[in-house]
């Protein structure tokens, strides 16, 4: 007997929904052994299907022992059993806070296996944060062009003023002022510019991105002293993206050079690529991102600047402008993407996000 086509559609239905699901699903067989993983549980334990498979909870989780009691407590109650904000620990990266359900799968009266469900609470948390940076950088740059709008206009007056003033003083040394009040002029119209950021329109093309990194390391460490290491990591699978080389290498350059200055003299920075499955940039969800991370193990960012490192005129260091991560955010938003920051004392992360679907 041959399918309809419809048919077809109705028969993979369920794997289509489980492929899609933000939610993480884990199948445990009564062995019990991971015989089921779909893509939102790949992403949260941090590694592909093919390499969990077959591992039992003390092989896959680093608290093997607070799981294999959350699974005794579901299989005796024989219905769902929830614990709300565990700290699911991962090899070689961060834990994560998750919402954990674990269903027994009964056939009959006997258990063929346990269905784990996790919602990472991380993620609400990130989402609702990174909304709040999107939303304060567009307040933030449209208050900016309001008062930039206001400032040229007497700051143009005053230029023009002072050239005419100068034709006119009949004493050179007089003029020593009115080169003055026209260095000025021009030094506040520079920072007017470089506070509204990048106007000119991406002229996008098909980019590699570790060509970008390759570039932007290069860089950075012919202008680093020798004290500092740089590293790559990169995701050979990774394929080309449509973006402007150019304002991605400028934003690599700027979140590079401010960890080059947190660092001082000494330390290590690492760039790294992978692939990002389910992720939500501002209020569009993803099916696949580029994750880009730069690290650094220097001092670390004072909790209080976390939330406000990308605003114009924040700086984290007594001497800084505060426009490096602020044009860079600018740049990457051109691209549909997002610039977030974690960071503790040894470890900074900054992380650029940027969607894979229309570059496939």
């Amino acid at each position: 007997m041959v399918a309809s086509p419809g048919q077809a559609r109705a028969a993979d239905t369920p794997q289509v929904i489980l492929e899609n699901l933000a939610t993480a699903v884990l199948l445990f067989d009564e062995g019990p052994r991971l015989c089921l993983a779909n893509p939102a549980a790949e992403a949260l334990i941090g590694a592909s299907a093919r390499k969990i498979l077959g591992l039992t909870p003390s092989e896959l989780f680093p608290d093997a022992g607070f799981w294999l009691s959350l699974f005794s407590h579901a299989l005796e109650a024989r219905r769902p059993f929830s614990e709300r904000e565990l700290e699911l620990g991962r090899p070689g990266t961060e834990s994560l806070t998750v919402d954990c359900t674990v269903t027994p799968i009964l056939e009959g009266l006997e258990v063929s296996g346990l269905l784990v469900e996790m919602v990472p609470v991380d993620r609400h948390r990130r989402l609702a944060r990174e909304e709040h940076i999107l939303a304060q950088h567009q307040t933030v740059n449209a208050l900016l062009r309001g008062l930039a709008h206001e400032i040229r206009n007497p700051l143009g007056g005053l230029r023009g003023a002072a050239q005419l003033l100068e034709r006119e003083l009949p004493d050179p040394a007089l003029r020593e002022y009115t080169h003055v009040i026209i260095g000025e002029a021009d030094r506040l119209q520079n920072l007017l510019d470089r506070l509204l950021g990048p106007r000119t329109v991406p002229q996008k093309r098909l980019v590699n991105i570790h060509r970008v990194a390759e570039r932007v390391c290069t860089l950075v460490k012919a202008e680093a002293p020798s004290g500092i290491c740089i590293r790559c990591d990169y995701d050979p699978s990774i394929p080309d993206i449509i973006a402007d080389p150019d304002m991605l290498i400028q934003a690599m350059l700027n979140i590079a050079r401010n960890a080059v200055q947190a660092l001082g003299q000494g330390g290590t920075i690492q760039v790294r690529t992978r692939v990002q499955r389910q992720v939500t940039i501002g209020q569009k969800f993803h099916r696949l991102a580029l994750r880009l991370d730069v690290v650094d193990n220097g001092p670390g960012i004072p909790p209080e600047l976390v939330d406000r490192i990308f605003y114009p005129m924040v700086s984290g260091r007594p001497d800084g402008t505060g426009l490096g991560l602020s044009i860079a955010q600018s740049l990457i938003q051109q691209h549909g993407g997002l610039i977030h920051c974690t960071s503790n004392a040894g470890e900074t992360v900054m992380t650029i996000l940027l969607p894979l679907e229309d570059s496939e």
